[in-house]
């Protein structure tokens, strides 16, 4: 089913199921997708403003170039979706269960995601800035040319993290957990030779 260029407002979505539907360029204000379950859809270009997706799941969904601006996200669970492009503006994002999925290219700038799981997630190219990533268990996610200028990052775990093309020296790594290849790329960032002995 596809739905294009619609507006929802103020909807009643809550417990819904939805399954393989596709939404393009559609506007949602203030709907309700309390406890939803949504499997495989798509949300291309879609605006979301003050929407509640609280202990909502989604599987499999891609949210394409998207924007959610103050949308509560308190309790969901996104496992393996696709977010490429898409922007948090004011979200509550926490407590959040992450599982896989490509969040490319994704503005989290000034997020609080503190605590949260993002483990082997893709966030290549992601603005990062100023998020609040505290205890944020990055391990083995593809940082790849991320930004992460002024995030706070004291008690996340980036080991095994791909950090390719990071601007290393905008990185506050005081209290973070990195492996011993990143210390090196740490400490040529900063002018250091590093040398096997």
């Amino acid at each position: 089913m596809d739905r294009v260029d619609e507006e929802f407002y103020g909807e009643d979505w809550a417990l819904d199921e939805l399954t393989r539907v596709t939404f393009t360029r559609c506007a949602f204000t203030e709907v309700d997708l309390t406890e939803a379950v949504l499997a495989g859809c798509v949300f291309e270009e879609c605006r979301f403003a003050l929407c509640k997706l609280n202990a909502a799941t989604l599987r499999g969904c891609a949210l394409l170039r998207c924007e959610l601006r103050r949308c509560s996200l308190f309790g969901a669970t996104v496992e393996d979706c696709k977010l490429a492009g898409t922007q948090f503006i004011e979200c509550e994002l926490r407590p959040l269960t992450v599982r896989g999925g490509d969040w490319s290219y994704v503005l989290l700038r000034g997020e609080n995601l503190g605590g949260v799981t993002l483990a082997g997630l893709r966030l290549r190219e992601a603005d990062l800035g100023d998020a609040d990533l505290r205890e944020v268990d990055l391990r083995g996610a593809d940082l790849g040319y991320a930004r992460l200028r002024h995030a706070q990052l004291a008690g996340a775990d980036l080991r095994g993290a791909d950090l390719t093309g990071v601007k290393l020296r905008e990185v506050d790594v005081a209290k973070v957990r990195i492996d011993l290849g990143q210390a090196a790329l740490f400490a040529a960032a900063y002018g250091a030779v590093v040398e096997a002995t």
